[in-house]
């Protein structure tokens, strides 16, 4: 593959030397472009762009935000937009991601995808454009750099995806900061900050490169967009998503945090050093206390050190700016195949100074990275994205002070051992640590709403493109899927559930009747369950959910007592108790250990000690 990318690379440099050739070359790539990625999007439903679109729709029906990132009512929701057979989700996005749909949220789900994919092939022009008046390179060259990331701009335009409007405002940002127009730069990054987190770690640039007016524009751009989300959604709203959302984004709690296909330090570390039951079984050292460290130290590294040599042995702006964007890179706790097209504009600047030698390991390494790299669990595409931005860094690093480089180092260690320390602390008191995972096949990354009757155990569960009824009973896993979703069981009085299908933009509820397997429309009126609290069987004890800081966590109280007991802690949530019959165990749900709101079930059983707790 290296010799394959060699000799590419070289047949390019040399087409760049005679113009028509360049030309033809570039028109052919073009229609062979437009010919696949953007006719396979144009003609294909696919994920993501229905989680914007329905996020759109729903706030312009005033939906609450709160609800959007709780995924059975979004997966409800999705399909009342006409979007079928398909999972999605609006976590981790910030309140605004949405905006630049709102213009198409009034179209059928295809044709906004439609007109979004033409709005994308827009932003790509103009972020070519504006590298060809930034660089000296023509606008021929740069758009055959960029279809050397063929792979990536294939996942964009056929997922409908974000990342070249993104790639379109970085380019803007750095193009009004060449122009020394702070103002306009510092705008256009809170914009973007506000719509995506990518650009947030710029205000550190703006303030190690002293462009204080950039710093301050960036800061009122910011309060204006939370003004904006606050006057659109409510305070309360607001809060939710930074207590909870956001911290939990910032950690890598992606759709799956131990996902090789998730290719981050984060991701990698996790997958390594923390067991999961059934996500992760088998990492190469069971230390999550290694993990919390080096996740804190890696962080912290990068950032101390491009801050320290950007400030102290500056080079040009535009090595400067397309360093500091793969450190950025590097940091992000979620990447796919798509981000990597915002890999252009780093790789265009550095090429703009670069020689032959380094010419060729830039583009060869944004080739590779766009590629689908094995094997997966070594996290091939992390490794390379380090080595680039060692290779481009190291010019900083050089002269710096022993003394200063120590110090920083000693300090970035303290730091993550403090906060290692306080992440293995909630760590301990995570249900995880302590009861028994009721295992799921096919590693679900979503298991809640138990129930349990005469029959067994019933939770809904994620399948490959929509959401079915697990019914766990004499050792034996079944599945009950329905057309379209199946959604929160419900226990009926003679043994039977009550279960919800959303189907074609329409909901209904059917009764499944476990000894003949049949399911049934339910003309009665379904009891709603109290998620809040649930006395056991025997009436002995009370199982509550109560809210600390905006986690969710699981209590006990003894009736007659009055005595209290915590069961479940941590920085996540744990929710949907329902008892055993025997009032022996309780079956829970939590997400502790996973992405935001995708849990898995838990039976903690009611032992001795714990009934004896003070």
């Amino acid at each position: 593959m290296w010799n394959v990318a060699r000799s590419f690379v070289g047949l390019l440099a040399r087409l760049y030397q005679t113009t028509g050739i360049l030309r033809l070359l570039s028109l052919a790539t073009l229609l062979f472009f437009l010919a696949t990625a953007f006719r396979a999007g144009w003609q294909r439903a696919e994920t993501d762009f229905p989680n914007y679109y329905t996020a759109a729709v729903l706030l312009r029906r005033g939906e609450p935000l709160r609800k959007y990132y709780d995924w059975t009512w979004f997966a409800r929701q999705m399909n009342y937009a006409g979007v079928e057979r398909q999972l999605g989700a609006y976590t981790p996005q910030t309140p605004l991601t949405m905006l630049p749909m709102l213009v198409v949220a009034s179209l059928p789900v295809q044709r906004a995808k439609q007109v979004w994919l033409t709005c994308d092939l827009v932003f790509l022009g103009a972020a070519i454009w504006i590298l060809s008046r930034a660089t000296r390179f023509r606008i021929e060259q740069i758009w055959l750099l960029a279809f050397c990331g063929y792979f990536s701009l294939y996942s964009n335009f056929l997922l409908g995806q974000y990342y070249v409007f993104l790639l379109f405002l970085l380019t803007l940002i750095f193009y009004l900061w060449q122009r020394r127009s702070s103002w306009g730069s510092g705008l256009v990054a809170g914009v973007t900050f506000a719509l995506k987190l990518f650009s947030g770690p710029l205000l550190l640039y703006f303030v190690a490169t002293r462009r204080w007016r950039a710093v301050a524009e960036m800061l009122a751009a910011i309060i204006g967009a939370g003004v904006l989300a606050i006057i659109l959604f409510g305070w309360p709203d607001v809060q939710y998503y930074l207590t909870q959302i956001l911290p939990r984004s910032l950690e890598g709690g992606s759709v799956n945090p131990y996902n090789p296909g998730d290719p981050t330090v984060s991701t990698m570390l996790r997958h390594w050093f923390v067991r999961e039951p059934q996500l992760n079984p088998g990492p190469l050292w069971n230390a999550p206390w290694l993990f919390f460290f080096l996740r804190t130290f890696v962080t912290l590294t990068l950032v101390v050190f491009v801050l320290l040599g950007v400030t102290m042995r500056p080079s040009t702006y535009r090595h400067d700016f397309a360093w500091f964007l793969i450190a950025v890179l590097l940091l992000s706790t979620s990447v796919a195949s798509y981000t990597f097209i915002l890999l252009l504009l780093p790789v265009v600047l550095l090429l703009h100074d670069a020689t032959p030698r380094q010419s060729w390991y830039l583009i060869t390494t944004y080739m590779l990275l766009t590629f689908k790299l094995r094997p997966a669990w070594l996290y091939p595409k992390v490794w390379l994205l380090l080595g680039l931005f060692l290779a481009v860094g190291w010019r900083y690093w050089q002269g710096l002070s022993p003394k200063l480089v120590i110090s920083a180092a000693a300090t970035v260690s303290i730091l993550a051992l403090l906060d290692a320390s306080r992440h293995m602390h909630h760590y301990r008191d995570e249900p995880q640590q302590h009861f028994e995972q009721i295992m799921v096949e096919n590693k679900s990354l979503f298991s809640s709403f138990p129930v349990i009757t005469r029959a067994g155990l019933f939770f809904q569960s994620m399948a490959d493109d929509r959401y079915v009824i697990r019914w766990l009973h004499d050792s034996t896993m079944e599945e009950i899927a329905l057309g379209g979703n199946a959604l929160r069981p419900i226990g009926l009085p003679d043994a039977s559930i009550a279960v919800e299908q959303v189907d074609r933009g329409t909901s209904r509820m059917l009764r499944f009747e476990p000894t003949t397997r049949k399911l049934l429309p339910l003309a009665m009126a379904v009891p709603t369950k109290d998620t809040d609290s649930l006395l056991s069987p025997d009436g002995h004890w009370l199982a509550f959910t109560s809210e600390d800081r905006g986690a969710q966590h699981l209590w006990l109280r003894n009736v007659a007592a009055g005595q209290q007991i915590p069961l479940t802690g941590g920085n996540c949530n744990s929710s949907w108790p329902t008892w055993e019959l025997d009032s022996q165990s309780i079956v829970f749900a939590s997400d502790c250990g996973r992405a935001f709101g995708l849990p898995a079930l838990y039976r903690a059983k009611l032992t001795k000690e714990l009934r004896q707790a003070p």
